[in-house]
């Protein structure tokens, strides 16, 4: 009989067209919003201020939103104020609502770094302006990451503006959005996503949600549906499965599936009252999830293609014909979830760490704590060369192995604030800081 770590082993070598890396992190989480990547002995997996660093560059102004590339470029968002900005704050604590807006004027920023040198290729000012609403400390208000096809950059923040940019950072096409309410004015921050020649958007707010579909070549609305939804963070998933091509939002009443024309396929609740992991698929299920720390309600659910209405379980359920396997207190807050070879991996946001089978929802180990006195992570993990890389809001990298026993390998410090998630491209990790980015390569 294979064992637990040969059959992890076996499954990690297995090389699919979704997970290779290369010169092209197009959108959050990188392809298929996944976070992981084909095994490749070039990528780090240690590092410091000093050790491993190909270089580093300032960032001017602050963003939350995670840096994307395409072909020797890489590109950023930011939101540079011209005023005292409050020092954002580590952990999870009461008293970080900031209702009040700045009195001071901010510059949305694009910005186009070279892969090779970090030096800056261009800047584009996007909007000029005091800022309508407010935001709660933990969020700036350059949160959403932009996403790219190769041809243009699409830079989108929800209570603002999207705008459409060419390759050498000329403004192609701007929608402009009312500075809507959220919850507590905590502000917005799902991520654009692209499918083939449509932009799509979700923007869950206090005041009228909506998904959007829109013309990527010039910015025209195609449709739009209302969601009976209020703030959400979520970004959306377009899961292309065997049957269909589904667009997945995940929102505190419903995770809600969408044909391409904006029609509901099917639905499923209830889900935490704070909604932010994005979703995402493997082994042939749809994987969603959310987990506010203060709620009971914390599910996750894998899911069968093909669904059809509601598909909600029933009390003391935890399967049906379209849910293969569910758990009702296991979703992360903020991280998004990774699936690496067979196991599913959950890094909850106080700093513990929990695995699964994939295909089975099996409990292979419940919390492991990584480190003592550490409990404070937003970035999503990512994975490769058989190591799960966890990136914490004091900077630390810690490095787990995959694969169903717990052990913890290491700790990389860059000694900053983190909370944007990295990407992969090349030999490289994109690791942004509050004040700069890193590539870090293998020296």
């Amino acid at each position: 009989m294979i064992n637990r770590r040969e059959l992890f082993l076996s499954s990690a070598i297995v090389v699919t067209e979704r997970v290779f890396a290369t010169n092209r992190w197009a959108q959050f989480r990188g392809q298929g919003s996944r976070g992981v990547v084909t095994d490749n002995p070039h990528l780090p997996d240690s590092w410091s201020t000093t050790k491993n660093i190909a270089w580093k560059t300032k960032v001017p102004g602050r963003g939350w939103a995670s840096p994307v590339a395409w072909d020797g470029k890489i590109f950023m968002l930011t939101a540079v104020s011209s005023g005292p900005v409050e020092n954002a704050k580590k952990g999870l604590y009461g008293g970080g609502n900031r209702p009040k807006p700045p009195e001071h004027e901010y510059i949305w920023k694009a910005v186009a770094l070279d892969f090779q040198t970090g030096n800056v290729i261009w800047e584009t000012e996007l909007h000029k302006g005091v800022p309508e609403v407010g935001r709660h400390l933990k969020n700036s208000y350059a949160s959403e990451t932009p996403v790219t096809d190769g041809e243009r950059i699409y830079f989108h923040i929800g209570d603002l503006g999207t705008y459409c940019l060419d390759y050498a950072g000329n403004l192609v096409w701007t929608k402009l959005w009312p500075a809507y309410k959220t919850r507590y004015a905590w502000g917005t921050a799902s991520s654009p996503i692209i499918h083939e020649n449509r932009l799509y958007i979700v923007n869950d707010n206090d005041d009228e949600s909506f998904l959007a579909a829109f013309d990527k070549i010039n910015g025209k609305e195609i449709w739009r549906v209302a969601r009976n939804e209020k703030s959400n963070w979520a970004t959306p998933y377009l899961w292309k499965n065997e049957q269909r091509t589904e667009i997945i939002t995940c929102g505190t009443e419903k995770v809600r599936s969408y044909d391409l024309d904006g029609q509901v396929l099917w639905e499923l609740g209830p889900m935490s009252s704070i909604t932010i992991p994005t979703p995402f698929s493997e082994h042939g299920l749809l994987y969603v999830t959310s987990g506010y720390v203060g709620d009971k309600t914390r599910p996750v659910f894998a899911i069968r293609p093909g669904a059809s209405g509601d598909i909600s379980l029933k009390p003391g359920e935890t399967s049906n014909e379209s849910i293969a396997w569910s758990w009702p207190q296991a979703g992360p807050y903020n991280p998004s979830p990774i699936v690496y070879g067979n196991y599913y991996y959950t890094l909850l946001d106080r700093g513990f760490v929990t695995c699964h089978h994939a295909k089975t929802g099996e409990e292979i180990y419940g919390k492991k704590r990584i480190e003592i006195g550490v409990s404070a992570f937003t970035a999503s993990p990512w994975a490769y060369n058989g190591k799960i890389f966890c990136l914490s809001e004091e900077g630390d990298t810690f490095v787990l192995q995959a694969g169903p026993e717990y052990k913890l390998f290491g700790k990389n410090s860059l000694g900053e604030l983190c909370m944007a998630t990295p990407a992969i491209v090349e030999n490289s990790l994109l690791i942004r800081t509050d004040s700069m980015l890193y590539r870090i390569q293998k020296d």
